[in-house]
This record gives C-alpha cells, sequence and structure tokens, in this order.
C-alpha cells in the first residue's frame, strides 16, 4: 500500500513510510506536522491526512479483495488468470465489474433461461456466424423444460445475451464513461406536488450535464427527491449509449446479428441503464459530499480561528421580547458570578428599570464589553444597551448564537451549570464566544453552528472525520492553557481523550494550577506517549520555566537550554533579545534526529512564544434603524459580516435577523472562482442591497464597486442559511414589482437612510 500511496498523491514512499509508521505508533496528525518534520520531510497537516485517508481506501479495498477472492476460489470460479486480474485491480470500480459475473445471482430471467437449456443457443447467436436463428432454436424447444415455442427459445437466449452484455467489464466501463461525461441529470416535479413544494419550484423543470452540475444543486435535487417533491434522472442519449454497445456485440447485419443487435438494446434498456444511473448517481452523491465537505471544514475552521476578544470581564445577553432578555455576568476566566433577567421590550415603565438593572451590574462586575445575541430582539436589544447611560466605557458587540441553545440542552452544558436552566447556560455561551469562540464552539457538534451547505444530506461518517479534523487542528494550533481549559476543549488535544480530559480538571481541582508541564506526569493516566504527544500543546503562561508557555516541545528544551549556555546568557533572555537570537548558529544543534526545520521552527517560537494566531478582535456596528427585513431596500449601502460561505456565494448578517445573499456573480468586479477566494467567515464586508423578496424572506447583496442595477432572479437568490439552492432563473415567471413605501420624514428609518447616503 504504501508505493499506491506515494504514487497516488506524488510524494516519496519514505515520506508515506514515516508517516504511516508514526500513525500506527499512535501519534496524531498535529503532533507529526509540528514535531516530527524530519521524518516526514516537513509535511502538513494537510499531507499527513490525505496519507492517512489514502492508506485507509487501499485497506478497504484490500479487504474487497480478499472477500472477492475468497468467494470466487469457494464457489469454483477461481482461475489463475482471474486471480491476477482480481490481484491487478486498483480501484473498487474495476474489482466489482470482474467479479460481477460470478457473484450469486438471485433469479434472474438470464438464470431462468439457462435453467431451460438455452445458454449454447445464446453462445451460437453470439457467435454471428451468418446462421438461421429459427433453425438454431428449434432443437431448444421443449415444453416439458417451458420452451413451447421456437421464439420463446429465441426470447430466452436473448435473454441470457443481454445479461452477459450488462456483465461484460469493456461495455460498463464504455457506459460508465459516456454516463459520467455525456450524462444530463434531469428534474422535475411530482405531480401535484407543485404548490407543497414550492421551495424546490426553481428544479421543476431543470436540466444540465452531471459532469458540470455544482455540488449545491446535486444535494438540493437530492434533497427534493428525497422528500416526495421532485423526480430525479440522469443518463445520456439512449441511441448513443446503445451505439456503444453495438460496436462491441454486434458484427453485421445477419438474421443472428440482429438477435444479438435485439438483445443488446434490451440489455441497456432494462439492465445497463439502471445500473450506470446508480453508479453515476452514486459517484455524483460522492462528488458533491465532497465538496460540501471541504466548505463546511473551510467555514467551521475560519469560525473557530475567529478573532477573541480575550480575557475580559463580559456581561452576556440572550434577547427575547415578551420573556425578557436574560443577562449574565462573568469574570476574566469566563466563570459566572451573577445572572438576572430584564425587561426593557415589555413596557415603557419596565425599560428604564432594566436600564438601571444593566448599569448596576456592569457597575457592581466592572463589566468591559457586552455581548449580545442575535437572535430574536437582538438588533432591538443592542440598540437599548447602548443607550445605557454607564459609568464606564463599554463595548457592546453582536454575538452570532447559532447552536447555543442546543448547547444549553446538552449534557456537557448540564455538566458545566447543574443548578441553572437553558437560559442561563445560553447567556454564557453568548458570553464566553466573545471572549474566546475557539473554546466556547467546542462544546457544541459543529453542525449546529450554522456555518455548514446540506450538511445533513452527506456522508455522515465523512462529515464527522472532516470536521474532526478541524476542530483538532484549530485547537492545537492555537494551543490549550492548561489552567483555564474546560474539559471538552482538553479532549481535543492532540494525544488526550474525555478520560484524560477529565482525570486533569479533577487533579487541578484537587492540586491547584499546574505549575509545569513535568507536573502533568502525575495526572492518572498520562502516560509516556500521552505526554510525548500532548505536552507541546498544553502551555502554562505563568510558569517558571518560561518554555512551558511556549510552543516548544519538553523534548527540545535541553537545545534550547544548551543554545542559551553557549551564549552564557538564560533561557529567558533569548527569548527576550532579538540580537541573542541572531546570534544563534543552527547548524551547531543538528544532531540525528533533530534537523534544520525543528531548529528553525524552535528559533521562531521563541522571537514570540505560545503567540496567538489569531487576528486581533474587531467589532462590527450595524446602522440603526435597519432592523427587520421590511426596512430593507435596494439600494441600501449597509456593514455586515460574513456567517456563511458556500459554493455559490456568502451570506450575509446585516443585522435583520435574516442573513442576505451576495451570490458568486456580485462578489467582485472580476472573475471570481471560488467564494472563498474573496471572503473569510467573520469578515467583515460592506454590501449594496439589490434585492428584497419579503415572501420568501430572502435578500441580494453585491460586493461590487459600483453599484449594480437592481436585476431579476439570479442564479442563487439569497436566503436563510442554510436553505434549499435555487439554480437559476424560474422559468416563465415575471418579475415582481417592488412596494413602494412612504417614509415619515422624522422615522428612524429615515435616518438610517440619510446617514447610508441614500436619501
Amino acid at each position: 500500500m504504501i508505493p499506491a500511496t506515494a504514487t497516488a498523491l506524488g510524494i516519496s514512499e519514505k515520506q508515506v513510510q514515516a508517516v504511516a509508521a508514526l500513525l500506527e505508533d499512535g501519534a496524531t496528525i498535529p503532533f507529526i506536522a509540528r514535531y516530527r518534520k524530519e521524518a516526514t520531510g516537513s509535511l502538513d497537516e494537510v499531507a499527513v491526512a490525505r496519507i492517512r485517508d489514502t492508506l485507509h481506501q487501499l485497506k478497504e479495498l484490500d479487504d474487497r479483495r480478499q472477500a472477492v477472492l475468497a468467494s470466487l476460489e469457494k464457489n469454483g470460479h477461481l482461475t489463475d488468470e482471474l486471480k491476477q486480474r482480481v490481484l491487478a485491480a486498483d480501484t473498487l470500480t474495476v474489482l466489482e465489474d470482474i467479479y460481477l459475473p460470478f457473484r450469486p445471482k438471485r433469479r434472474t430471467r438470464a438464470v431462468m433461461a439457462r435453467e431451460k437449456g438455452l445458454e449454447p443457443l445464446a453462445l451460437v447467436l453470439l457467435e454471428q456466424k451468418g446462421t438461421d436463428p429459427q433453425a438454431e432454436a428449434l432443437p431448444f424447444v421443449d415444453p416439458e423444460k417451458g420452451v413451447a415455442s421456437v421464439d420463446e427459445a429465441l426470447a430466452g437466449a436473448r435473454d441470457i445475451i443481454a445479461e452477459m452484455t450488462s456483465e461484460d467489464e469493456a461495455a460498463r466501463s464504455a457506459l460508465r464513461d459516456l454516463f459520467f461525461t455525456k450524462g444530463m441529470v434531469s428534474c422535475r416535479v411530482v405531480m401535484g406536488m407543485e404548490e407543497a413544494g414550492a421551495k424546490f419550484r426553481d428544479y421543476f423543470d431543470w436540466k444540465e450535464p452531471v459532469a458540470t452540475v455544482p455540488s449545491h444543486r446535486m444535494l438540493a435535487m437530492r434533497r427534493g427527491e428525497k422528500e416526495g417533491f421532485l423526480v430525479l434522472a440522469i443518463a445520456p442519449e439512449e441511441p448513443d449509449a446503445i451505439a456503444i454497445l453495438e460496436r462491441l456485440f454486434v458484427k453485421g447485419d445477419t438474421e443472428d446479428a440482429v438477435q444479438v443487435a435485439l438483445a443488446v438494446k434490451d440489455s441497456y434498456k432494462r439492465l445497463l441503464s439502471l445500473s450506470m444511473e446508480t453508479e453515476t448517481r452514486l459517484a455524483a452523491k460522492k462528488k458533491a459530499d465532497a465538496e460540501a465537505i471541504r466548505i463546511f471544514a473551510e467555514n467551521l475552521r475560519q469560525l473557530l480561528l475567529a478573532p477573541p476578544l480575550g480575557a475580559k470581564r463580559v456581561m452576556g445577553i440572550d434577547p427575547g421580547f415578551r420573556t425578557g432578555c436574560k443577562v449574565v455576568c462573568l469574570d476574566r476566566q469566563g466563570k459566572l458570578l451573577c445572572w438576572d433577567t430584564v425587561y426593557p421590550h415589555f413596557s415603557e415603565g419596565r425599560e428604564q428599570a432594566a436600564a438601571d438593572r444593566i448599569k448596576s451590574l456592569c457597575d457592581q462586575f466592572e463589566v468591559e464589553a457586552i455581548a449580545v445575541g442575535n437572535g430574536t430582539a437582538g438588533r432591538e436589544t443592542e440598540a437599548f444597551v447602548k443607550a445605557v447611560a454607564f459609568s464606564r466605557p463599554v463595548q457592546v458587540v453582536m454575538v452570532n448564537e447559532s447552536g447555543a441553545s442546543i448547547y444549553s440542552a446538552s449534557e456537557v452544558a448540564r455538566e458545566e451549570f447543574p443548578d441553572h436552566d437553558l437560559t442561563v447556560r445560553g447567556s454564557v455561551s453568548i458570553a464566553r464566544r466573545l471572549m474566546d469562540p475557539l473554546a466556547e464552539l467546542v462544546k457544541s457538534d459543529p453542525k449546529s453552528i450554522g456555518v455548514g451547505q446540506y450538511q445533513h444530506d452527506v456522508s455522515p461518517a465523512e462529515l464527522k472525520q472532516s470536521l474532526d479534523d478541524v476542530v483538532v487542528s484549530c485547537v492545537n494550533r492555537v494551543g490549550v492553557d492548561l489552567n483555564r481549559a474546560s474539559a471538552q476543549l482538553l479532549t481535543y488535544v492532540s494525544g488526550l481523550n474525555a478520560g484524560i480530559a477529565k482525570n486533569i480538571l479533577v487533579y487541578r481541582e484537587a492540586n491547584g494550577p499546574f505549575a509545569s508541564r513535568e507536573a502533568l506526569k502525575a495526572v492518572p493516566r498520562f502516560g509516556p506517549k500521552t505526554f510525548e504527544q500532548s505536552a507541546g500543546f498544553l502551555r502554562i503562561p505563568d510558569a517558571a520555566n518560561p518554555l512551558d508557555a511556549s510552543a516548544v516541545h519538553p523534548e527540545s528544551y535541553a537545545i534550547v537550554e544548551a543554545m542559551a549556555k553557549d551564549l552564557g546568557k538564560q533561557v529567558a533572555d533569548i527569548m527576550h533579545q532579538t540580537d541573542l537570537r541572531k546570534q544563534v548558529d543552527l547548524s551547531a544543534y543538528v544532531t540525528g534526529t533533530v534537523g534544520l526545520p525543528t531548529l528553525t521552527d524552535i528559533l521562531d517560537e521563541l522571537a514570540k512564544p505560545g503567540r496567538d494566531p489569531r487576528q486581533a478582535f474587531e467589532s462590527v456596528s450595524f446602522i440603526e434603524g435597519i432592523n427587520t427585513i421590511d426596512d430593507v431596500q435596494p439600494g441600501m449601502k449597509l456593514p455586515g459580516i460574513v456567517t456563511n460561505i458556500t459554493a455559490f456565494g456568502a451570506f450575509v448578517d446585516i443585522g435583520v435577523h435574516q442573513d442576505g445573499l451576495v451570490h458568486i456573480s456580485q462578489m467582485a468586479d472580476r472573475f471570481v472562482k471560488s467564494p472563498a477566494d474573496i471572503v473569510k467567515v467573520q469578515q467583515r464586508v460592506m454590501v449594496t442591497v439589490l434585492e428584497v423578496d419579503k415572501e420568501r424572506k430572502r435578500i441580494s447583496l453585491s460586493m461590487k464597486a459600483e453599484r449594480p442595477a437592481p436585476t431579476a432572479a439570479r442564479e442563487e437568490t439569497a436566503g436563510p442559511s442554510p436553505r434549499p439552492d435555487t439554480p437559476g432563473k424560474a422559468k416563465g415567471k415575471k418579475p415582481e414589482k417592488k412596494e413602494k413605501r412612504n417614509i415619515p420624514a422624522n422615522s428612524a428609518l429615515a435616518e438610517a437612510l440619510r446617514k447610508s447616503g441614500l436619501t
């Protein structure tokens, strides 16, 4: 498997062998990529993951190969030539094509024809030597065997030829190529489901090549089919497919050749077309899954690595109208200090009481920032909080609360706050998301935090593997404060699991903060292998040994100490003085196991020990007075924040509880291959409103420099995220007339329009 993996990935066998050995020994991907560069030739996490996945795929192929060989031998089909073909098969598809003629069959028409003794007739006809089919069939007429006439004998022979055609390796390969390259995806509405399936109306009469269908459209059509609103089919032109089979099996225009041509046509219509469509659908689904998972994983990475506010005293507010706003206050370590409920939107009398309570809590707990959830009543609550007369400057930030309600009802939340209800837990999560998105979001299922695309339609196992890889990568890239981390965060650290993470917390609670990495060895079940894999990613900011706060692995401490000794200085001196680091000759510390890649990393880390790779926090302020979709009008220029990126564009929160869509065609004044090339999740952007569809709750936006003229519905019109995608302009649909609104001159909306330069 090593040579095959190396060939498939275009890297050396030595590198593959090194990674395979490390994985077999229990090493994690972050550890291999960070601390074993000499062994792997400095392969990054992506390359190491690809090696892991390819080795797994090849193992699955080899396991299936052995099962096929065992079946062939058991049923007496295995020959030396067949065995060599099976061993040479380099994909599951080729292997299954080889095995298909020998696979145990149910009672097909061909099987029943063979039972009637008609196989010799089929073989004679297949030779196409110009024989008379009627004369050849006559001896096979035997009412006792169920063959009452010559026509029945010929029909049975054609059934056998049809099945032989459908199982022919060359025929399947040629048709497979035709389906993949020339096949068309066609979609239509189920009769009578037009109204119930309105959300899929753009697919009611749709057709495009399967080779180029985007992942989001493939998954949307499959969802519509699954829900019973659409009929989906994939096929090339039938004459093209039959022509391929005729070239392979029909040798002329004699009467026996005519019988073969009839069998071949029947084979395609009855057997091969269905088989190839199934294969093509599965291949298209797999391709769509891979793209959707890739987009989801990249969005999740960007969200997890979003800039943190940091260790601040934060108030968290989960907004609500009738039920009030749930308020919590946290200290700089995220510990819950106080909780309450205020009613700023209930009545005029209660609004002042709510403002007084918010101010009092901010004074009492010296609150430095307020995190307001962006759900129902979010904008109204933000405006209310900003109007409070605080005694000192307090930063007010809208926080994406997607998934907070799911977290608050989870076992994790119940363990963390057993004495508090869902509302308190949700408010705490909102506040902590502002302080450190990564540390808080790892407590939630990634599928619940609103950055996926059709995540419920893709392979669950592949999605989980990809998202787990992303979370592990982000956690270990940032590093974890050993004395502040939650059990959930520690679980994602290289080499740790839920049990060891819990042991760390129990030990920390009983013995106080860890004073050094070395103290980890006293934690139950924290053995040498666990220490090797995890220590470099666990940080102790105030440790006596400054290296304990860095990404330098303990196995390399002696190297740094040798550098300091050779300079006649302390380790801390090298970390604080640039001129000292410049004096270090790395070549003097190269050994048989430690080379320049690791030494360079060490020196870089000494320059910025324990540095956080995330960017500095920056908040976005929405325009006042634009609070609901009713306030949004074409032509407005509004600030927003990217909440989700898909294959067809980016969703942007403009502060109206309804994300708008910047279609890929509206992202720049040039061709854009991928939205991810232009924007990132949580990026601040300025957008122009193109259209507002209140009925479908969709807002179309543009990021182009010049304001484009309003247009009819383009490819994917704006809508909630995630949502069923719409592929194109609805056929026969006329542009809807815009509702003309009379705006009072002294209204909040009029003021907002003036501020945005539109009036």
